[in-house]
């Protein structure tokens, strides 16, 4: 979370892998022996936190394959896209839901997520000289499914049936450092409604009928390279309701040993 180029993640992250995705296990990445810059990656894991996980998850529950190409345009911009899949088993994983009358309840899910991801990055720098000033435009597009058995036990009813929901969400960023030390950005962020089938427990819950999105600015300034301080403002309409208004004040510092971070 030290490199992120704001202080949170988007809500994209933050519902669909709750917050970021981090577990045990093992990756394995080829890198293609050509001009054009090609990158293959799978990832097998335990799958214990979300979207996978829950009190019966016994066995590796997570699976995910990356696809990479970039290059350079000319000697002063450079560009990467790809496309991610990840698949997460559940079994008794807790869910916050809400009910019909608005409260909150809890439900258990049984069942397989996948989740999709577009990604694409373009760098600008003088000559390829990113020390002075740079411009990085950043953006992804997620889209999740989630298909499998709920547990609601509503007023002792106790209703087993099945849960499908496909929601989709991303965020497109733009960060400039304008002189040395100094960068400022700025980041729109989005969920759609998603469409949701709870079976016989459709009678007893919810549906979404908010939109949720986030506009953030923010401006930060290193002393040095294993530290940070920055300032963040955001109008959050995460939730139904009006906006709720944010302001942040961040510090980081590093500590040991830091190898330089991927593209």
């Amino acid at each position: 979370s030290h490199v992120w180029d704001f202080v949170d993640n988007p809500l994209a992250y933050q519902v669909f892998l709750g917050t970021q995705l981090g577990d045990d296990g093992v990756q394995l990445r080829w890198l293609a022996p050509t001009e054009q810059y090609l990158s293959l990656g799978l990832e097998l894991a335990r799958g214990r936190g979300f979207p996978g996980g829950g009190e019966g998850a016994r066995r590796p529950g997570m699976a995910a394959l990356t696809a990479h190409a970039g290059g350079d345009i000319g000697e002063s911009q450079s560009w990467r896209a790809g496309v991610s899949w990840l698949q997460a088993r559940a079994t008794g994983q807790a869910l916050a839901l809400t009910d019909a009358q608005g409260a909150a309840a809890e439900g258990e899910f049984d069942g397989r997520t996948r989740l999709w991801v577009l990604d694409g990055v373009w760098k600008w720098a003088p000559a390829g000289n990113a020390s002075r000033t740079s411009v990085k435009l950043q953006g992804e597009y997620l889209r999740s499914t989630r298909s499998g058995s709920l547990r609601f036990d509503p007023a002792g009813a106790d209703v087993t049936d099945r849960q499908r929901l496909a929601q989709s969400g991303g965020y497109l960023q733009a960060v400039w450092q304008f002189m040395p030390r100094w960068r400022a950005g700025l980041r729109g962020d989005w969920l759609d409604r998603g469409r949701t089938d709870y079976g016989a427990n459709d009678v007893h819950l919810a549906g979404a009928s908010h939109i949720p999105s986030r506009a953030s600015v923010v401006l930060d300034f290193s002393p040095r390279e294993t530290s940070r301080l920055r300032l963040q403002l955001a109008q959050d309409r995460g939730r139904p309701g009006a906006a709720d208004r944010q302001l942040v004040i961040q510090y980081t510092l590093s500590l040991g040993a830091h190898p330089a971070h991927a593209y």
